[in-house]
Parts: C-alpha cells; sequence; structure tokens
C-alpha cells in the first residue's frame, strides 16, 4: 500500500484521467480507474479503498446520480469534483452523502488536504470495525469483559465457582468491578431466577444494620410499626452480596457468623429465628488476611466467607482491556445520549493506556462517560479527557492496602518516573532536544542514549 492512500478515481474522460491519475500518483497516492458507475461499483466490491472521487464527465455529465448511488453503496468517502458546483449541486450533493466537494478543474493543493482528510476517516473507520469486532470476540464472563491474560485466569475461576452454592469473597482494589462480577455469578449460577439482593455493608449506620441484615419484630423499637423481613431471608432462592464487608463492626461479625453458619436469622425483637435459602457472596477493597492478623476481621468468620476467595486484577495489569473496555464504555454512552461518536484517537488511547487508573474500571467508565457527554467531536480527543490524564497524575488508591509483598498502588519505579519526566520537558520545548538536554542537566549523547533505552525518538 502507498504511504498516502487508494484513490478510486471514477471518471469518463479521457483527457481529465490522464491529467488527475498522473498528478495524483506523482503526488504518492495508488490509484486506479473506474470509466463509469459500474466499473465502480465493481472495484468497491473487490477491495477496500481510502477515497473515492467523482469526476465531472460521470454518469452522461450528471455525477450528483453517481455520486448518490456510491455513497449508498459504501461507507468509504466520496468526493464529488464539478465544474463551477452551484448551491444546488453542492446541497444536492451533500444530501447525496459526499464527504465533500471541489470545483473542477481542481486546485491540487486543495485536493491533497481533501484526500488526507477522507484517508484518515478511513483509517479511523476501520480501527472502530476492528474495535468492534474485538468487543465482540473479547472473551468475557457474561458483563466482566477483557482479553488479558490476567483476566482468562479469572474467567476460568469464575465459571467453576458460579455453579457452585459455597459462599465467595471478592477481593481487589475499589473499582476493580466486585459487583459486576458478583451479578454475573449470580446470572451463571444455578440461582438465577431468584433474586440478586446486594447491600453496602459501610453505607447502612450501626445502629439500623441489623435490623436490615436480619429484619425486626412488630414493636421491637420505636418505629418498628409492622414486622420486617431482613436481607437475608428476601435474597431466599436468589444471591445475597454483601459489599464492603470489611467494615462491618465487630460487634456484629459474630451474628453474620452466626447467621452463616446455622443458615436462619434471629429479626431484632423476636425470640423465633428464620430460616433462609440464600448464595452469599461478600466483596472487599481490603486485604482480609490483613485484617484477621490485626484484629479487624473475626478469622472464623473470614473463613466462613472465603471458602471461595477470588482475586480481581486492577486495571493496570491488564494491558490491552484498557482499551477495550474504553470502546465498550464509549459505545454505550454515545447510544445513551444519541451522540454519533466513531472512537478514540489514537493520542487518547495513547493517555490511556499510559495512565496508572488507581480508581480501575470504576475511574475509566466515568472519564470515558465524561467525555461523551461534554465533546463536541466525532472521536474523543485528549481535549475530552481530564488533566490529571493527560498530564499524566495517578494518585496512590486509599481504598486497600497493599498486601505484604506486593508494590503499593501507585507508585512506579524510577526509570518510569524519569521517562516521563524527560517527555514533559520536551514537549515543553517543542522537541528541541538540546534545549531539553540542557534544562535537564544532561549532555546530548546522554540524552539520546535515554530516549533509545525508552523507545522514544534518538536522532
Amino acid at each position: 500500500m502507498t504511504a498516502r492512500g487508494q484513490v478510486l478515481l471514477v471518471e469518463d474522460h479521457l483527457g481529465e484521467v490522464v491529467r488527475l491519475a498522473q498528478a495524483l500518483r506523482s503526488r504518492g497516492y495508488g490509484v486506479e480507474v473506474a470509466a463509469d458507475l459500474a466499473s465502480a461499483l465493481q472495484a468497491l466490491r473487490r477491495r477496500d479503498w481510502d477515497s473515492v472521487l467523482v469526476g465531472p464527465a460521470v454518469d452522461g455529465g450528471d455525477p450528483v446520480a453517481a455520486l448518490r448511488r456510491l455513497c449508498t453503496s459504501t461507507e468509504v468517502p466520496v468526493l464529488l469534483l464539478a465544474r463551477a458546483p452551484s448551491h444546488e449541486v453542492l446541497d444536492a450533493a451533500t444530501r447525496a452523502g459526499a464527504f465533500m466537494v471541489l470545483g473542477a478543474p481542481v486546485d491540487l493543493h486543495a485536493l491533497d488536504l481533501a484526500l488526507d482528510r477522507a484517508a484518515e476517516h478511513s483509517a479511523l473507520r476501520r480501527e472502530v470495525e476492528r474495535l468492534e469486532q474485538a468487543v465482540r470476540g473479547a472473551s468475557r464472563f457474561d458483563e466482566v469483559l477483557g482479553s488479558s491474560p490476567a483476566m482468562q485466569g479469572l474467567y476460568d475461576v469464575l465459571e467453576r465457582a458460579a455453579s457452585s452454592d459455597a459462599p465467595v469473597l471478592l477481593t481487589g482494589e475499589s473499582g476493580t468491578g466486585k459487583e459486576v462480577v458478583a451479578r454475573a455469578m449470580h446470572r451463571r449460577g444455578r440461582r438465577a431466577g431468584g433474586p440478586f439482593v446486594a447491600v453496602n455493608l459501610a453505607a447502612v449506620p450501626d445502629g439500623l444494620l441489623e435490623s436490615e441484615l436480619f429484619g425486626h419484630a412488630r414493636g421491637a423499637f420505636t418505629d418498628a410499626r409492622t414486622a420486617r423481613r431482613g436481607l437475608f431471608v428476601q435474597a431466599s432462592g436468589g444471591t445475597l452480596f454483601l459489599d464492603e464487608v470489611g467494615e462491618l463492626s465487630l460487634a456484629l461479625q459474630p451474628k453474620l457468623l452466626r447467621a452463616l453458619q446455622e443458615r436462619a436469622v434471629r429479626p431484632v425483637g423476636s425470640d423465633e429465628e428464620v430460616p433462609f435459602d440464600a448464595r452469599i457472596i461478600a466483596a472487599t477493597n481490603r486485604d482480609p488476611e490483613l485484617m484477621v492478623e490485626r484484629g479487624g476481621m473475626r478469622q472464623d468468620l473470614f473463613y466462613r466467607l472465603a471458602v471461595i476467595q477470588v482475586e480481581l486484577p486492577p486495571l493496570r495489569s491488564r494491558g490491552g482491556d484498557i482499551q477495550l473496555l474504553a470502546e465498550h464504555f464509549l459505545t454505550r454512552a454515545a447510544s445513551r445520549t444519541g451522540k454519533t461518536i466513531r472512537g478514540l484517537s489514537p493520542a487518547a488511547a495513547r493517555l490511556l493506556l499510559r495512565y496508572r487508573w488507581p480508581g480501575n474500571v470504576r475511574e475509566l467508565e466515568n472519564v470515558i462517560e465524561r467525555a461523551v457527554a461534554l465533546t463536541h467531536n466525532t472521536e474523543l480527543g485528549p481535549e475530552d479527557l481530564p488533566a490529571r490524564i493527560t498530564q499524566g497524575k495517578a494518585e496512590a488508591s486509599h481504598g486497600r492496602p497493599a498486601a505484604r509483598g506486593a508494590p503499593v498502588a501507585g507508585l512506579v519505579p524510577l526509570a518510569e518516573v524519569e521517562e516521563r519526566h524527560i517527555r514533559q520537558v520536551l514537549e515543553a520545548v517543542g522537541g528541541n532536544k538540546a534545549q531539553a538536554a540542557r534544562i535537564l542537566g544532561l549532555d546530548r549523547k546522554t540524552l539520546y542514549r535515554k530516549l533509545q533505552g525508552y523507545g522514544l525518538e534518538g536522532g
């Protein structure tokens, strides 16, 4: 393929064909000529083009009719050359789907710019199609999406855990998608026909949590005018998801443990136990073993909850899943808002891949939804992203202490810090390496060696 793209030239005037074809080839384009509309349609079926250029003499001197037929047959940008185009011709060509209308004889510089824009449009269309296919073909566990090695191992564990009724403890940093996984396990399990009941234990005050979980009898306290079933009983036949179980107070932990052991709850103010039949899935963004060691969680409760323990990987360890998920969230958000957004620009994608994502998948989804809501562009670019991403800033995750021996979230190797700083200095001085070397306090040879070592341009 030639450097500047492949152009299908549709024109039956021999002199015009020779002039245009020679001019385009001399400027680096690959050109194939179709003398009439039928030949052009055949050429479009045969291969993918970067642009179609329709001359003024096509189809008996009615190029707008040819343009209309071509635009309904392909997604390739179709450009029209029209002799002294009137407002009526411009309007008709635009309504027919023309990518651009140029006057004939054409100014070759203007044609260059138009064909380059068409080639960029075609490249973006191909990238969107590739990513859509990747999303459709990506490995997934229900709504849990990703193709990275970290996720492949997770799917195998989730498939086996979903078919069991054993309690599951989901661990991992905040924002890794623990509730999404819990819902997916419910839908894939034997209890899919029953209710999925979720409660965030950190969001309910201790004084109300016991009643919320286990229910209460009529008259158990001032406002208890009627008896109420707790969430354990409400979830019978389905799944009860206990989110943020690491925040449960030590006073309530024995009561939760007894309920799990006895498969029954005692409502507040009642002498009777009420059986329940719910599958229990719990989640925490804290290290439960460290909590047990420090006395923040009962060991027997940990063992009861973590019959199957599943660690969800942080987004920064999932490589190409970042772009895959971003495109997935973009498509969903654009559909919801009614906007036509074809995808991410290459520059935006690079920024997303470089960012550390302390807030994980939840942060990525929020970033993409915000960008879609605010953008006026047909693709998301760097200007649509928050400053913390464009400037490479990512604070450490405070939601969960690092496990012993594991790297602390948000801290990065010294070489990565150096690389980022060199990039920023180069950008600030417009790529002037001599000036960058002076600012960095390096001689030019040392700077070039570092640039080559980091895979940046060194010459």
